[in-house]
């Protein structure tokens, strides 16, 4: 049975000879006792569910925290791999630049080599024709002139297989 504030202040008790009635004024007070244990105990459990209650909201403000703290570290890191991961990628392209600037020197180099070594085989061709046509234009002459004396002997050869022609006779002549 609970009892408000208002109904103690207007209770009023009956009246005996000698004062109020024992009993009811008994009755009364086991009445507030048990209302007062019984408020003690709802404002013992209130206190105890109120504790329980700002110790999950501490616990849960220090996860918040936590979380704020890990969601700040997160996007920290995430910044600094993203800011490594460009200049990583400069370095590549840096170093391909670089890669691509030697190739293309060595390749340059290697022309002007191929164009030399072409050149020399170019003057190496142009004096091997030469010393060709030379040693043909000799063996050439060579042949004329073994060919020029083979002439010569079988001129000479011919000349000496002839006959020798007699003069004339003298009645010979005349009779045609």
């Amino acid at each position: 049975m609970r009892i408000t504030p208002i109904e103690i202040q207007q209770h009023q008790f009956k009246t005996r000879l000698f004062g109020y009635d024992t009993a009811a004024v008994d009755h009364f007070l086991e009445m507030l006792a048990d209302e007062l244990e019984r408020l003690h105990k709802q404002n013992n459990e209130l206190k105890e569910s109120l504790a329980r209650t700002r110790t999950a909201l501490e616990q849960m403000r220090d996860r918040e925290k936590a979380l704020q703290e890990t969601l700040m570290t997160a996007q920290q890191v995430t910044e600094e791999l993203k800011e490594n991961a460009r200049k990583e990628a400069e370095i590549m392209v840096a170093e391909a630049h670089l890669e691509g600037e030697q190739v293309v020197r060595e390749a340059a180099e290697r022309r002007v080599q191929l164009m030399s070594e072409i050149q020399d085989l170019k003057r190496q061709k142009i004096s091997f024709e030469g010393g060709l046509r030379s040693m043909i234009d000799g063996h050439l002459k060579l042949l004329d002139m073994d060919i020029l004396q083979i002439e010569e002997e079988e001129r000479n050869a011919a000349l000496l297989e002839q006959p020798l022609l007699d003069p004339p006779a003298d009645d010979e002549a005349g009779n045609f």
